[in-house]
């Protein structure tokens, strides 16, 4: 039974909370499209008829539509899935802080804007697995960061098909899991993040059973009939690497396969039996203590031993609990339905403050330059490429901005503590509106510090001269371009 989003932000209230600990609610999906175009409406999907929204939202697709010349439009414009999600969360306050896509496989990461100049250290990575790794229709892509210090990775997965290689599904994660690398000393690897969130349709199958049986458990909810013939149940007690990982109870039909448009399963010719092809796991790094960690990085052997045993007093603890399960039986418009998992993430923040605090200086028109100010409240490696960007609320990801500035191009005074940096008057918007400022560092690849929203005032020249709204906004959109 689908569990109410409100119901379950509101279930931490019902247990004893650290107070030293922040809550975080994160909202996961997996759904295997089948390259089918997007629904006319997600809001079901992501549960946003609920009071309370989540902090973070990961959304892994699988198979969507990957012709060639529709892929390289993909790749140059957003594709029609990141669309509707940047489209549906923006309006909420949430921003597209990373994506990666590999052919049919996407994965999405947003976030709430007031938690943007936290996530940081973000990198993507991909690992094709089929057609021997020529055309990336299997695989994985993968998303990492850092969350207020904490580091997180999401990987979405779309595994091999089909009854009989239950064992080359687990030889694949294992080879993704080895390929995948990242350009850091502490967490090079995957299984090196604090917590990983492994997703996907990874083709898992329910063996044995014949079909009759199968629909019967269905039918009459009595899932955990299937569960010790589940491929992936199976897999994990004799295979090390799957019991890193946890799972929720399947407590939901299986979401695969479906006649289209449908609730029914497969009535074709193939019949195919139905199976929980699309799953959400998860694993919470265990602690290592001081030694076997200085035995695994030579780095350490540097370092003096007091600062070690520093380290490892966990002054930074995290917990991670699922407290939602389910899939969306709603959606037909796929043989499968999407899959959703809400996630309790309690941690205590490494930092409280963005890196760089900005803000835009006096009244703000297209009547004249503009200035904007900012401080760099922490050492952080700042390059001549950072800038400041002037977005309206609500903008949908970090390349939504109305114009930017070069910080050392378009500086105009500095002292020790303060930076000013001005922007022309053509680039800002003549028709004015609720703005922001952020500061991108492009050595970091993220948004590292954030304006209170401010008010740009209309053009008192376009209005004397007697420019109409739509030739302004035409204008507008010729500057944004």
């Amino acid at each position: 039974m689908e569990l109410d989003l409100s119901q379950a932000l509101n279930s931490v209230s019902l247990e004893q909370k650290d107070s030293k600990m922040d809550t975080f609610w994160l909202y996961v999906v997996t759904w295997n499209v089948a390259t089918a175009e997007p629904p006319e409406d997600v809001n079901s999907l992501l549960q946003l008829d609920s009071l309370k929204k989540p902090d973070l939202y990961v959304i892994g697709l699988q198979e969507v539509k990957a012709a060639p010349l529709k892929f390289v439009t993909d790749l140059a414009f957003e594709d029609s899935w990141s669309h509707i999600f940047m489209n549906t969360l923006a309006p909420l306050g949430y921003i597209k802080v990373s994506s990666i896509r590999m052919q049919g496989l996407l994965l999405l990461f947003f976030s709430k804007l007031e938690h943007v100049p936290f996530i940081r250290d973000i990198q993507v990575t991909y690992t094709r697995t089929g057609l021997y790794g020529y055309w990336g229709n299997k695989g994985g892509v993968s998303i990492r960061l850092s969350f207020y210090g904490h580091m997180l990775c999401f990987l979405n997965c779309h595994l091999t098909a089909h009854m009989n290689y239950a064992s080359q599904r687990v030889d694949e994660f294992e080879y993704i899991l080895d390929a995948q690398t990242f350009d850091t000393k502490n967490t090079p690897h995957i299984l090196d993040h604090k917590v990983v969130f492994w997703f996907g349709d990874l083709n898992f199958r329910i063996e044995d059973h014949g079909m009759h049986f199968v629909r019967s458990c269905i039918t009459s909810q009595r899932f955990n009939l299937l569960w010790p013939k589940d491929q992936l149940t199976m897999m994990k007690q004799k295979e090390a690497t799957l019991q890193k990982f946890e799972e929720g109870p399947l407590d939901f039909q299986p979401s695969y396969k479906f006649d289209l448009h449908s609730d029914n399963y497969d009535s074709s010719g193939k019949k195919r039996k139905p199976a929980w092809c699309d799953r959400i796991l998860w694993r919470v790094k265990p602690r290592s203590s001081p030694t076997e960690e200085a035995n695994e990085d030579d780095h350490n052997e540097e370092e003096p031993k007091k600062q070690l045993q520093e380290e490892h007093k966990d002054e930074f603890p995290l917990k991670l609990m699922q407290v939602d399960y389910t899939s969306k039986m709603q959606y037909g418009i796929s043989d499968h339905k999407p899959v959703v998992s809400i996630f309790r993430l309690e941690l205590k923040k490494m930092y409280e403050t963005p890196l760089v605090q900005v803000s835009a200086e006096g009244e703000w028109s297209a009547d004249f330059d503009a200035l904007i100010t900012y401080s760099l409240l922490q050492t952080f490696p700042s390059s001549s490429w950072d800038w400041i960007g002037l977005y309206k609320v609500g903008f949908k990801s970090v390349s939504d901005y109305i114009t930017y500035t070069w910080v050392k191009d378009d500086q105009v005074s500095l002292s020790d503590e303060h930076f000013q940096v001005y922007v022309n008057k053509d680039e800002i918007p003549v028709l004015g509106g609720e703005c922001v400022l952020c500061y991108y560092s492009s050595s970091l690849q993220c948004i590292v510090g954030i304006s209170q929203p401010f008010k740009v005032q209309e053009s008192r020249a376009a209005i004397e001269e007697g420019l109409v709204a739509e030739n302004i906004n035409r204008l507008d959109e010729t500057v944004a371009g």
